[in-house]
């Protein structure tokens, strides 16, 4: 009889673990729909023109991009958004509509385009999918894109020479390292991303500004021995740490269920972010 309440208390347990879980999981996937949809509407309500353009590489790979054009009356400054490991998302979409908004020339591309199912980008994958074909993009081919939309841009008859790059942790650490592989932008703003090591650091020739969240240490572990090494260089390297904020803080703060704290981190982010790509 001991054994059998025992064996009972622990099915209990187990199903209790089960169902904590299993709700867990469902209010992440909630989370995430929640942002997703926001995204979503912001895109669809926005006055800006937004459209899908095919970019193709000196080899003839076909990159799929979203360009967003500012409502302005003059040439406007481009600024290429590389996405997380998540992919081309609504949110990097978002992201492009509001530096339009700002006044630049948005462009957006997807890495994985071509690569998923039946020669589809992103949207083709499914659940981790998408983060494990991210992992396994060949770094001379994401260097080739870059290249690839960079000419695009800049060859616009709405747009200047003037081309920054900016990502989001997989991809700050891909504007870091593509800084390290042209010598013609602008600028580089890395979000939450890793660097590249001393000696390709040397290669750089634009400023690279830094986004960080305070509770991030896997990647702010980093930031000094970047400072050094930039330093060494005689690079500018200019590191910003938002206080109470983790790895990811601009998505989360632009949010509808976001906190105050991480609004705050979020609007001072992108209020630096324009003026330094406002700066001369």
């Amino acid at each position: 009889m001991k054994m059998l309440n025992s064996l009972t208390r622990l099915t209990v347990s187990i199903i209790g673990l089960a169902l904590i879980g299993g709700l867990m999981m469902g209010g992440l996937y909630a989370q995430a729909d929640s942002h997703a949809n926001s995204a979503k509407e912001q895109l669809d309500q926005s006055p800006r023109h937004g459209e899908w353009v095919k970019i193709t590489t000196e080899s003839g790979r076909e990159v799929s991009a979203f360009i967003v054009f500012p409502e302005i009356k003059e040439k406007a400054t481009s600024v290429i958004v590389i996405h997380e490991i998540f992919g081309l998302t609504d949110w990097i979409r978002q992201v492009g509509d509001e530096l339009a908004k700002a006044g630049f020339v948005a462009i957006c591309p997807d890495f994985l385009s071509g690569m998923g199912p039946n020669g589809g980008g992103t949207d083709s994958f499914g659940g981790n999918n998408v983060r494990r074909a991210i992992r396994d993009l060949d770094p001379d081919q994401i260097t080739a894109d870059l290249k690839a939309v960079t000419k695009y841009v800049r060859d616009l008859p709405s747009t200047t020479d003037t081309v920054a790059v900016s990502g989001f942790c997989w991809g700050g650490r891909q504007s870091f390292r593509f800084a390290t592989n042209n010598n013609s932008l602008k600028a580089a703003f890395v979000f939450y991303g890793s660097p590249p090591d001393a000696a390709a650091l040397g290669k750089i020739t634009c400023p690279i500004y830094g986004f960080y969240g305070e509770s991030d240490n896997r990647i702010n572990s980093t930031i000094e021995s970047t400072k050094a090494a930039a330093a060494s260089a005689g690079i500018t390297y200019d590191p910003v740490i938002y206080p109470s904020v983790g790895h990811g803080f601009l998505r989360r703060g632009m949010a509808a269920e976001a906190s105050e704290t991480q609004k705050t981190a979020t609007r001072e982010a992108w209020e630096r972010w324009v003026k330094l790509l406002n700066k001369d």
